[in-house]
């Protein structure tokens, strides 16, 4: 028994992205892929040139009929699913460089190293040559190029991510491209036979097939808004960015993450990720227009529902749902009538369980979108309707909280949040502020406080909504973790 409970632990912690990277795998529970360096694609490429990608049409049977085969669809989707080369230049940090005379003495030591990457995408605009791919794939890159199936080799032009849901969208300047139609997510069920396409391991287009396993996955650690396809077809590092699409040739999913309690180099167990092409369709939506997107909130701060709360509240000890513990003035939910007691039970007809479901929610819906609540109020079930304004990215530390004026605070970057989890970033600090004088730096992460959380902006500033009258950071600076009063 327990240790079927650590295996079902380490499954759902260890979320291994299928990105392709060159640095190594930084740590078991991380859960990006990082995947081994791109001078190992000649190797694999030799490997790859006595494996067919795709297996031929098969042979009839003896009573004349053809077998039933996927070749047909493959060959029309194949040629829209592509291989991404990055390449990002390091600066190597030493100590001794800072010594003119040292540099002098050693100028062939290097000071710099490039990083190169390799991963997948999928062409959804051929007249314009809008390519979909992971933000994970290309984060960081100095240099981006696209190889498409007939060989062609592309420089890419970046036109924006979005970090929360991990989609990019990069264009090529090519002609005769072929775009695969985005199908409605929506509609894919358990079940339903999907089939993966990208380049795991520096592999040209491989295949794999399976059934959708499930859907609305959701749950899994330092993976941003969540609303996952699983499917049963095989998803290894490389296939980050690549297609999944169902029989017809649509892309209904982006292949983004495997679960692998050993890591993303121990191979693929049959549980894959892939981002659903619904949520994709409403990224680029946004992208094409602005570059970047902008992401409502209701603007409450929440905690789990406990029995004890329940009972409190004159609810069942079994209610489960996200308590309201306050409501930002000037926000969608005051505007709504939300009160802080109140529980959400449903969010624009999902059902919320848990403050991270409600968390999730928030995080996939455009600014402005009309959400219908229903919330639980002294014993009635009340229907509220919210308009979510736009989720802050930055904010002065001194609207939270005056001994935080002069720092400039800021949400992870999606590397910090695959490494840390959780916490907030100090991007600034004015000289000579009362932050300053604090002690707080640039660069430093704000993981707690003793008032509360610091799981995000939002958290924080929740917690520091009720000014505490000391208060302490737990911070992390570079690899060391302390506390910070502040005055």
């Amino acid at each position: 028994m327990k240790r079927s409970t650590a295996t079902l632990l380490a499954l759902t912690a260890a979320a291994a992205f299928g990105g392709f990277a060159a640095t190594g795998i930084r740590d078991l529970l991380d859960n990006r892929a990082q995947a081994a360096p791109a001078r190992a694609e000649a190797a694999a490429t030799a490997a790859a040139a006595a494996v067919p990608a795709v297996a031929s049409r098969p042979a009839a049977t003896g009573d004349g009929q053809p077998l039933p085969s996927l070749a047909p669809m493959l060959e029309r989707v194949l040629p829209a699913v592509v291989r991404i080369h990055t390449k990002q230049v390091v600066r190597i940090r030493n100590p001794f460089f800072d010594d003119p005379f040292f540099r002098r003495l050693f100028p062939e030591i290097p000071q710099e190293r490039i990083n190169e990457s390799l991963g997948s995408g999928v062409i959804i605009d051929a007249e314009r040559g809008y390519v979909l791919t992971n933000h994970h794939v290309i984060e960081n890159a100095d240099d981006v190029s696209v190889s498409l199936a007939d060989g062609r080799t592309f420089q890419a032009e970046f036109l924006g991510s979005d970090a929360d849901p991990d989609v990019a969208l990069i264009r090529i300047p090519a002609n005769n491209l072929t775009a695969l139609p985005l199908g409605d997510s929506s509609k894919l069920r358990v079940g339903d036979f999907v089939v993966a396409i990208g380049n795991p391991f520096g592999l040209t287009q491989t295949v794999t097939s399976g059934i959708v396993s499930a859907v609305g996955r959701s749950g899994i650690r330092g993976l941003g808004s969540q609303n996952f396809i699983q499917p049963a077809a095989s998803i290894n590092p490389g296939n980050s960015g690549g297609a999944l699409v169902n029989l017809r040739g649509e892309l209904v999913g982006i292949n983004t993450a495997s679960l692998n309690p050993r890591g993303s180099m121990a191979g693929n167990i049959g549980l894959g990720l892939a981002i659903p092409s619904n949520l994709a369709r409403d990224v680029v939506r946004q992208l094409v227009p602005i570059g970047e997107v902008r992401r409502g909130t209701l603007g409450v701060e929440t905690q789990a529902l406990n029995a004890r709360l329940a009972r409190s509240l004159g609810l069942d000890a079994g209610q489960q749902g996200a308590l309201v513990t306050a409501v930002h003035a000037g926000s969608g939910a005051a505007a709504a009538g939300l009160r802080p007691g109140d529980v959400i039970v449903e969010a624009g007809g999902q059902r919320i369980d848990h403050p991270g479901a409600l968390h999730n929610f928030e995080g996939l819906q455009p600014v402005g979108s009309a959400v219908p609540l229903k919330v639980l109020r002294d014993g009635r079930t009340l229907t509220l309707n919210a308009t979510l304004h736009e989720q802050p990215r930055q904010l002065d530390g001194g609207a939270l909280d005056p001994r935080l004026a002069g720092a400039r605070l800021a949400e992870l970057s999606e590397t910090q949040r695959q490494a840390l989890g959780r916490g907030v970033r100090v991007e600034a600090v004015a000289a000579g502020s009362r932050a300053a004088q604090n002690g707080l730096q640039p660069g430093d992460i704000i993981v707690a406080t003793n008032a509360g959380p610091a799981d995000d902006l939002g958290a924080l500033r929740g917690t520091l909504s009720r000014r505490p009258e000391r208060l302490v950071l737990r911070i992390l600076r570079g690899n060391v973790q302390g506390t910070l009063s502040l005055r």
